[in-house]
């Protein structure tokens, strides 16, 4: 499953299977960590020093185009 960087919208692909919430994944383009928040649906946010920054969750592709 594909979602978007909220950094710099480069696609990230996630297999929903073999993650689990809590686990990190950062995107290759620019190097942002983001955390695994849910799975079904697929949704990451950016990790900062403050925590999550509700504008920062990501939603899998096939939902943003709907």
């Amino acid at each position: 499953m594909a979602v978007v960087c909220p950094e710099c919208d480069n696609p990230i692909v996630v297999d929903a299977d073999e993650v689990e919430e809590g686990e990190t994944v950062q995107c290759e383009e620019c190097g942002i960590d983001l955390e695994v928040i849910s799975v079904d649906p697929l949704e990451l946010a950016a990790i900062d020093d403050a925590g999550y920054d509700d504008e920062d969750v990501t939603r899998a592709a096939e939902e943003d185009e709907e």
